[in-house]
């Protein structure tokens, strides 16, 4: 991926008359890095917030806001401009002791990786037990190959259904369904690693589609156009690796990263509260674009 990516994405929440807000928690800045370099970002909101901004437990980049004064609509826009660096497969990287699962992290890595390598939804018949043992052949599995089989199956055993309502399902609820949003199949491969004792974690983001660029090209990825989810696991030496079961994709240059979370839950990218009279909430709209280049080229 060459040039300069953009991002737009506009969430408004409109009222019947005039309301109240509490505080909004805002989680829409991506931090700089090797791999991403933020170029710029703006937030414009209305009415008018008083921001201050905060690091959570993760080290994302949050702002808060609050509202002086009342309003029958809301509307939080954010422009990023930044650049995504190629991804490197990390096949040479791997420390040894790593490349075949199961493999034992070092001390410090296992206290530091703590709840990331624990399972946290139920499972009382097994199913998530029974699902994550189909991908570990044999003793000795290559664990760059039981990380991408997972990734696989999960993308070409489940259907893809975007669904508007907030909240992710659990993985057992994925596998009896056999569908899910990104963020639930995301969820779903999260858990199953960490079933098999190797640190996962959430992400939440974006995903560019070079066919929305200008409506041509190859078959549009799933996901594209809105707030995208994946997965990201920790393997020593290579560090943390990208795995997006929704698209099948490891690694790809197009998921630009906002933050990452132990749970889908802390991931939202606008949480808030207002008050007013019943039946003052109206609705909310969120619009996303990711496009190639200067906004509105």
């Amino acid at each position: 991926m060459a040039g300069l990516l953009t991002v737009r994405h506009v969430t408004r929440y409109t009222y019947a008359s005039e309301v109240r807000f509490g505080p909004h928690r805002l989680m829409l800045r991506p931090r700089d890095s090797h791999d991403l370099r933020l170029v710029e970002a703006t937030l414009s909101i209305s009415p008018t917030a008083d921001l201050r901004w905060i690091h959570d437990v993760f080290g994302n980049s949050i702002a808060i806001a609050d509202f002086p004064d009342e309003a029958s609509e809301l509307v939080i826009e954010s422009t990023l401009r930044l650049k995504r660096y190629p991804y490197v497969p990390p096949s040479m990287d791997i420390d040894e002791d790593a490349a075949t699962y199961p493999f034992i992290y070092a001390p410090d890595d296992r206290r530091d990786l703590g709840p990331l390598r624990e399972n946290h939804y139920p499972d009382p018949r097994g199913r998530l037990a029974e699902w994550a043992a189909g991908f570990v052949m044999a003793k000795g599995t290559d664990t760059l190959a039981l990380l991408e089989d997972m990734n696989l199956g999960i993308h070409q055993g489940f259907v893809y259904m975007p669904r508007e309502e907030e909240g992710t399902q659990s993985p057992v609820e994925t596998l009896e369904r056999g569908s899910g949003t990104c963020r639930d199949l995301a969820l779903l491969f999260i858990e199953t690693a960490r079933h098999l004792g190797i640190g996962a974690r959430f992400v939440s983001g974006y995903l560019y589609d070079p066919a929305l660029d200008d409506g041509e090209g190859g078959e549009p990825v799933q996901g594209a156009g809105a707030t995208h989810a994946w997965a990201e696991v920790f393997l020593p030496g290579a560090g943390w690796i990208e795995y997006d079961p929704t698209n099948g994709l490891i690694g790809s240059e197009a998921l630009i990263r906002v933050a990452v979370t132990r749970d889908p839950s802390q991931a939202a990218p606008v949480s808030g509260s207002f008050t007013g009279d019943t039946g003052d909430y109206l609705g909310m709209e969120v619009e996303v674009s990711v496009l190639m280049g200067e906004s509105g080229d």
